[in-house]
Formats: structure tokens, C-alpha cells, sequence
């Protein structure tokens, strides 16, 4: 069965950057789903996974604008230490997550001071040219429910 849209895929993955050094990876846990199709994953991975098969493992080199998006140099933003999760004492260089109105955002933090810290709101990772070694365990038609509701449901995807 080839991936296509309305199809829920469940894959694993290691991300590895310029250098070949491992950043992420999720196995040994659950796979990542989503539904094919509607805008639920990277543009650059969803489109090496169109047409692949459950069993393929295969590695995929993509330019930022097809992962993280390129790096903007003015997104500084101001906020309230308060806002900041993650640690209790903060200095330049930490990562941190803040909720936006769009949810949870990482923003790295570039000065602090007694109240107030201005974080870099680009993705730690735009701007860089990424490698995903990509393995398809699983792939099925997506129910009219996931199709509606417009992501997959169950094991590494969405729970009601």
C-alpha cells in the first residue's frame, strides 16, 4: 500500500544535522502518525514519505524551507521571566517553551534580567539543512472521523 492523502502513516525517525550528528530520535518509543495530506507534518518529510511503502527505511536530506523554515534575524521578542517553562534560574542560550495563542512555542533566551527576558522565537533548528532517516511501520486508510477532524487518531497520534 503507497502512502497517499487520507492515509494515516506511522513512522520512526532520527534527526541528524550538517555534521551527521544525532539531535533527535524516537526510537524505542511509539511512532509518529499523522495524517497524509492535510498539513499535519513538514512539508519536506511528507513529501519523501508520498508513495512509500510500510517497511521502507530510507534517509532524506531537506533544506530549511522544508523543515523549520528559514531563520529570521529580527525575531526577538520581550516577555515576562514568569511566562519562561522549563528551569527556574535562566541565562542566555537555554531553551525554554511559552504558550502562545498558537500553543506551546521553543524560544531560546538571549538576555534576562530581573523581570523581563528576550527570547529568539525561531525554532532552535531553522535555518539548517537536516537529515531524517525515515523507517514507514505502518500505514492505513484514515477513518471519515480523522479525515473530519483533520488528524490521526490513536498510537503516536491525537487522543480525545
Amino acid at each position: 500500500m503507497s502512502i497517499k492523502n487520507d492515509m494515516v502513516v506511522q513512522f520512526n525517525y532520527t534527526l541528524r544535522d550538517e555534521k551527521g550528528e544525532e539531535l533527535e530520535t524516537n526510537k524505542g518509543l511509539d511512532p509518529i502518525a499523522y495524517l497524509h495530506g492535510h498539513h499535519n507534518m513538514m512539508p519536506g518529510v511528507e513529501k519523501a514519505l508520498t508513495g512509500r511503502a510500510i517497511g521502507d527505511s530510507f534517509s532524506v536530506t531537506l533544506p530549511p524551507e522544508e523543515t523549520y523554515g528559514i531563520r529570521n534575524p529580527d525575531a526577538e521578542q520581550r516577555v515576562s521571566v514568569k511566562h519562561l517553562q522549563g528551569a527556574k534560574v535562566w541565562k542566555p542560550g537555554m531553551r525554554a517553551i511559552i504558550h502562545t495563542e498558537q500553543g506551546q512555542r521553543q524560544v531560546t533566551v538571549l538576555k534576562v534580567g530581573k523581570f523581563m527576558a528576550t527570547v529568539d522565537i525561531n525554532h532552535p533548528l531553522a535555518g539548517r539543512e537536516l537529515t531524517f532517516e525515515l523507517e514507514v511501520v505502518g500505514a492505513r486508510d484514515a477513518t471519515q472521523e480523522e479525515i473530519a477532524h483533520g488528524h490521526a487518531h490513536g498510537v503516536g497520534g491525537h487522543h480525545h
